[in-house]
């Protein structure tokens, strides 16, 4: 890789993103739109420590300035309620009273069940012995240790007031904020948890400004959809029916809205945390250009099938010359 390289629309590339972002043409991306790791334990943040994921976050917040057009945004999707284990959290003691009058659950009983009912899912069997369906299958598995009251308390923490205290220092200020209400969690469980903790329905998408002019165009959206999404701080959008493919997709719906609203045609989308490459797909589908960065192979390879593919029936790829999707380390 060369310093003087730069990254062109309609392309991927695979490497760290804190490399590539300063290889961006100044003040030439329109919107970025992405969503970091959360710090909730997913495989590909395993090896992050809080202060790594802190480090990272706040570096591209930081990277970004210099090659978003004045004017232009940044929107970060992220949950924000971090949870992480703290030795120093004071432990919370619960005398869970409705577990002890339930029926007690065990592997032979649920076989038992099944035999019965050979034809019922574990939401039906969690019903059936007023549990939760993951005590059905940690029962069916062998696995019924959980750590309880011997584990490391959890320790809760909020992401907003990090993320617009890293924004100002890098120059950007907090425009906006939004609420996506996705599919609860644990929405077909019985107990849902073994504490008045609420379940984890939705999440925040932090919007950030850089300073300069702003055509406000309300256009581009119809009356229709002014009223139902434009003007509205809480989005409702079903997550994503299945992450058999990547672990922490966003539904396409996500990037579709925030890039009809905060961007125009032909300009140039970014996504530094692309995954399976939805951000991309938005932006052929709203006719704009994109980049992104991509740091794991495997899910750089899945993006970059996804975007062809929308490419092509776009026909924007040209299936007898190369792929204008190239691999940059």
């Amino acid at each position: 890789m060369h310093n003087h390289q730069t990254l062109k629309p309609n392309n991927i590339y695979l490497g760290d993103n804190r490399k590539l972002l300063p290889l961006i043409e100044r003040d030439s991306i329109a919107l970025s739109v992405w969503s970091p790791p959360y710090f909730v334990g997913k495989s590909y943040e395993k090896d992050l420590t809080f202060q790594e994921w802190q480090d990272l976050l706040r570096e591209v917040i930081s990277l970004h300035y210099p090659i978003i057009k004045p004017g232009g945004f940044v929107a970060i999707n992220i949950g924000d309620i971090l949870a992480f284990e703290d030795p120093n959290m004071p432990r919370f003691q619960a005398d869970l009273v409705s577990r002890k009058k339930r029926k007690d659950v065990t592997r032979e009983k649920i076989l038992e069940v099944l035999q019965q009912h050979p034809d019922w899912n574990k939401y039906k069997l969690a019903e059936y012995f007023g549990c939760s369906e993951q005590t059905i299958e940690r029962r069916l598995k062998g696995n019924n240790i959980r750590g309880g009251k011997y584990a490391t308390q959890t320790k809760v923490k909020l992401v907003g007031g990090l993320i617009e205290q890293w924004a100002e220092a890098a120059g950007f200020y907090l425009y906006d904020r939004r609420v996506w209400v996705k599919d609860p969690a644990w929405a077909n469980c019985q107990w849902h948890s073994s504490s008045y903790k609420s379940v984890d329905e939705f999440e925040y998408i932090y919007i950030l400004w850089k300073p300069g002019p702003t055509t406000v165009d309300r256009e581009k959206l119809d009356k229709s959809e002014w009223a139902a999404w434009g003007s509205r701080g809480v989005w409702y959008i079903r997550s994503v029916r299945a992450n058999d493919d990547h672990e922490a997709k966003f539904p396409l719906e996500l990037p579709m809205r925030l890039i009809r609203l905060l961007s125009n045609p032909e300009d140039i989308i970014l996504d530094p945390f692309l995954g399976s490459g939805t951000t991309a797909v938005a932006a052929i589908k709203t006719g704009r250009r994109f980049i992104g960065i991509e740091i794991m192979p495997h899910y750089f390879e899945l993006a970059k099938k996804n975007i062809e593919a929308e490419m092509s029936r776009h026909q924007l790829l040209d299936s007898k010359e190369e792929s204008l999707l190239q691999p940059l380390f």
